[in-house]
């Protein structure tokens, strides 16, 4: 019997795309594809490479490229068409390596045998490789005090055999999502490409030896010529915050010189990207915004590499960029950003700042590559009914559609429909959905709802999950709303105004006013609702059940409950601080905001949901609601998760994951007997 992909045992097995690179000469596509181990106790990643004609042109089936037990990930191409990615598999060329870590490897242009080009005491992170002289960048983590491999392998065995794993912090951050910060940092190394089939990357030439935590999340790039590299730089500031600047750094000499940022400039910046002839640097800009003054907000900042002298591209418009590119004359930006739901491609003449949207329909896009010659820009492509796959855009579009790749990734029919809805908030604001109904629901035999609330919360529910898939739910007979309530992005700022720092009144108001809608339609059983959500969708269920008694359950993923507690624990504090103040100094939004203080309200049944490593929802905000259920007698039960973060990655647990929703969801939405898990 063929089971459907939607089971979840067949669903884990989906292969799924999760990188685009196209060759500087444009005629291929390698892409980072992952699929469950032989083991199925995780994931592993392989290269693939993918045609950049459709298959109606003539298009070749993909092919895989590499293949390793610890799989491969990123890809970047040097002038030669070898590709450059970091892996953890052992190198058979190296002695007593038995806790191999992440380095670089080279798969040579015909296809030949892959190996082994760079390696670090600490492991190989992010890398990038100039376009034209090839030379290679990458960050490695370092011991503080070792001035060589040498030493640091040395001291990394000291603290090994002396049994030490503390870390003595001197500065923040602590932690980041599910890793410790320290005791090694990142530094950026730079290194010639092989001279031959047979050699290693150059001596490796460390460009930042007094980094100390200013790398932290960095991603090198290089002008293509070599001659300059650029990443952020994190820089410390009062009270325990950094600031992020954007810094040049001469690989000749090693002088480093700000380019974008600084204490007057108004804008946290990132993400550099330069342009292809070498002269201006595209970068992330992004205001956290201030407790008395505005929320949050992004843009794009153009910068001229010689002068430091920038400039805002967006300035009338209120687009939050997440992804951008250069075209090869330097003379445009291609870049994505949410937009009602969608997340489409614009393009952007850098001289005239005329902006024109080139995709027209609901897609997500992602992974911008555009073609050396100017015809197209390759990228990847989800929504709510699509996986994430390989397609080819008109570059002189307007409002164009896609032309879709054959993909190394699974192409997915979906067990019902996909719609969007909308209604109008108390306040007049236009608050819009989507809407997964399942194949059955009709006003004869309306289907169970499940409001799904998204995390962020300054993001858009307008694309495709992995982990939040709607479909499984759907092929179990629910329909499924994904709303935008206040803080959404892709609305405009006022989105964000009207509920920047009350993030519990106003985000319930919306959420509640869609609900309203959605239950009033026919194919839906408002007797049967339930509620669901992580990270901030967490928050807002907790919010929820203190506020409403309309949902048969509710479901809380990494959740946060009592927010004076959060707000010490966080590995972000001082950017929640931004929005929030401090429970000493500025108590007030504690106190409207936090869910804990309405606990003796809830009487709606809830399943518990965090997991032990999560350090941006630490785990004891998850205990301490699952204490609190408990006292005021809640029909509750808590999964944990001892070895799992803010999200469930592993196949096992992703499974147990859903299985407990579903059977927590039958117990209370269908009145069904509780059946716990057999693995549980």
């Amino acid at each position: 019997m063929v089971r459907s992909w939607y089971e979840l045992p067949e669903y884990v097995r989906l292969r799924r795309v999760n990188g685009l690179r196209l060759s500087p000469d444009g005629t291929r596509l390698v892409a980072p594809v992952s699929d469950i181990a032989p083991d199925a106790k995780s994931f592993r990643s392989a290269l693939w490479e993918i045609d950049t004609a459709p298959e109606s042109e003539g298009g070749r089936a993909p092919r895989r490229l590499t293949r390793s037990t610890k799989g491969e990930s990123g890809a970047e191409f040097l002038p030669d068409g070898s590709v450059l990615f970091s892996t953890g598999r052992a190198d058979p060329e190296a002695k007593g390596e038995d806790k191999p870590k992440s380095a670089l490897w080279l798969l040579p242009a015909d296809g030949g045998e892959a190996r082994q080009v760079a390696s670090r005491p600490g492991g190989v992170g992010a890398f990038t490789v100039a376009r034209d002289s090839g030379l290679v960048a990458f960050t490695g983590r370092v011991l503080p005090g070792s001035e060589d491999d040498e030493a640091d392998t040395e001291a990394r065995k000291a603290r090994e055999e002396a049994g030490v794993t503390a870390i003595l912090h001197e500065a923040l951050p602590v932690r980041s999502w599910d890793s410790d910060v320290g005791p090694d940092h990142p530094r950026v190394f730079t290194a010639t490409p092989p001279e031959d089939e047979d050699a290693r990357l150059g001596e490796p030439r460390d460009l930042t030896p007094d980094a100390g935590l200013s790398l932290l999340g960095a991603s090198p790039a290089l002008t293509p010529d070599g001659s300059t590299l650029l990443t952020s730089w994190s820089v410390p500031t009062s009270g325990g915050s950094r600031r992020d600047e954007v810094v040049a750094i001469d690989v000749a000499t090693g002088e480093r010189r700000t380019i974008a940022g600084g204490p007057d400039a108004g804008f946290e910046f990132g993400s550099p990207v330069p342009s292809p002839d070498g002269t201006r640097v595209l970068v992330h800009a992004n205001d956290e915004g201030s407790y008395d003054g505005e929320p949050r907000n992004a843009t794009l900042w153009i910068t001229d590499l010689a002068t430091g002298e920038g400039r805002d591209l967006l300035p009338d418009h209120e687009l939050w960029p997440q992804g951008y590119a250069w075209s090869a004359d330097s003379s445009t930006v291609f870049l994505v950003a949410d937009e009602n739901g969608r997340r489409p491609v614009f393009r952007l003449d850098v001289a005239t700042g005329a902006l024109t949207r080139i995709t027209g329909d609901h897609g997500a896009y992602s992974a911008l590559n555009p073609s050396p010659d100017g015809r197209y820009v390759y990228a990847l492509r989800d929504a709510w009914d699509a996986p994430p796959a390989p397609v080819r855009l008109d570059a002189d579009a307007v409002d164009g559609q896609p032309v879709h790749l054959r993909t190394p990734g699974s192409e997915l029919t979906m067990p019902g429909t996909l719609t969007e809805i909308e209604t109008t908030a108390d306040d007049g604001t236009r608050i819009r959905s989507w809407l997964v109904l399942p194949e059955e629901a009709s006003a004869d035999s309306p289907a169970p709802l499940m409001l799904w609330v998204h995390g962020g919360p300054y993001m858009s529910f307008n694309g495709w999950s992995w982990r939040w898939n709607p479909w499984l739910l759907a092929a179990r007979g629910y329909a499924v709303l994904l709303p935008d309530p206040a803080l959404s992005t892709g609305y405009g700022q006022d989105m964000l105004r009207r509920a920047w720092g009350q993030w519990g009144p106003r985000t319930h108001a919306d959420v509640m006013a869609i609900t309203d809608a959605a239950e009033a339609r026919e194919d839906i059983d408002a007797e049967r609702t339930a509620m669901m959500g992580g990270s901030f969708g967490g928050y807002m269920a907790n919010w929820i059940a203190g506020h409403t008694d309309r949902f048969k359950a509710i479901v809380s993923h990494a959740s946060l409950w009592q927010l004076d507690g959060f707000s010490g624990t966080t590995d972000y504090p001082p950017v929640w601080e931004n929005e929030f103040g401090t429970p000493l100094a500025q108590p007030e939004r504690y106190q409207l905001n936090s869910p804990h203080l309405h606990a003796d309200k809830i009487r709606t049944p809830m399943l518990v949901i965090h997991g032990d490593k999560d350090y941006r929802v630490p785990i004891g905000e998850g205990l301490h609601l699952w204490r609190d259920l408990l006292l005021h007698g809640v029909d509750a039960k808590f999964l944990y998760f001892p070895d799992e973060n803010h999200w469930i990655l592993s196949p096992g647990n992703a499974q147990i994951w859903y299985q407990t929703i579903f059977a927590f969801l039958d117990h209370h939405v269908h009145g069904k007997e509780w059946t716990k898990p057999e693995l549980l």
